[in-house]
């Protein structure tokens, strides 16, 4: 364990939220900075971070009220989590350009990390990540954010975030999952981020937001172009849901991917939304595929 009053990793101040960071791996080599998906955490990647830390330096960050990081009382956006993510980097010193990995409603964050930090990326690895084909912004987000963290205080002042933070996880690991089961390396200190209440803070606050911010991708879209990188996406294709919404997944996994003229889509049989658990040899597999990819002239 990594020690009853401390969890794993360290603590930095970016823009004044204090956020939750673990390193894995080789500071001399690549980064790759991984982000995880509505409502995750560092956790989510315990079997994925340390494989890839055999030759990368790799940076796994908890957004605001997930994880171990602060609450951010702003409404979460787009062009504010890429700022998030360029001024993390640059405070903790590694080098750049990077490949991002990003889960699911993450992957908003990365695409607009890319668009509007073209010069930083290497490429990107994007797992079973939220598509939204016409989506638009709803008023008062400001309001919304604050009611979410409201909700959220409340049950950390009953006391229901301690047993129903946890209980969430297990229910979507058990849900999104085909492993059925936790992959968190530390089951102590993933049950300790959960039950905080700010989990549920952040996660009623991302999810009222979510719509804004791929509406925002979108109009981003319209000015910002990709860099000619790598783009990977991973698609998952073994989850519950029915052949018809499967399929519609499966289109819209395609269409984001070539989105980018060296985009590419593979989809697994085998594994349900939380990819990363159920196949983590195919997202390091991804990321050394971006690494290794030529460059273009």
């Amino acid at each position: 364990m990594a020690g009853e009053g401390r969890p794993p990793g360290e603590f930095v101040e970016v823009d004044g939220v204090v956020l939750h960071v673990v390193r894995d791996g080789r500071g001399d080599g690549p980064t790759v900075v991984v982000t995880s998906g509505l409502g995750g955490a560092w956790c989510d990647w315990d079997l994925v971070a340390p494989e890839l830390g055999r030759e990368c330096q790799v940076v796994r960050f908890d957004r605001p009220g997930l994880g171990f990081s602060a609450l951010d009382p702003r409404p979460q956006t787009v062009r504010g989590e890429a700022e998030r993510i360029a001024a993390l980097v640059a405070k903790l010193g590694v080098r750049g350009p990077y490949v991002l990995v990003a889960h699911s409603f993450a992957a908003f964050h990365a695409e607009g990390f890319a668009r509007l930090y073209p010069e930083q990326v290497a490429g990107l690895v994007l797992v079973d990540p939220s598509v939204e084909a016409s989506p638009r912004a709803r008023p008062a987000a400001d309001l919304r954010v604050k009611a979410a963290h409201a909700a959220g205080a409340a049950f950390r002042l009953t006391g229901l975030s301690r047993p129903l933070g946890p209980a969430l996880r297990w229910l979507a690991v058990l849900a999104l999952s085909r492993r059925g089961r936790d992959v968190a390396a530390d089951p102590h200190w993933a049950r300790k981020a959960y039950g905080s209440g700010r989990f549920l803070a952040a996660a009623f606050a991302e999810n009222t937001v979510y719509r804004d911010q791929a509406a925002e991708l979108v109009a981003l879209r319209k000015s910002r172009p990709l860099p000619d990188v790598p783009l990977r996406v991973l698609a998952g294709a073994g989850g519950r849901e029915t052949l018809a919404v499967r399929a519609r997944w499966l289109r819209a996994q395609r269409t984001l991917a070539d989105l980018a003229p060296q985009g590419h889509c593979t989809v697994l049989d085998d594994a349900a939304h939380l990819l990363m658990m159920d196949r983590p040899d195919a997202v390091t597999a991804a990321v050394r595929e971006v690494l290794t990819e030529p460059k273009p002239d």
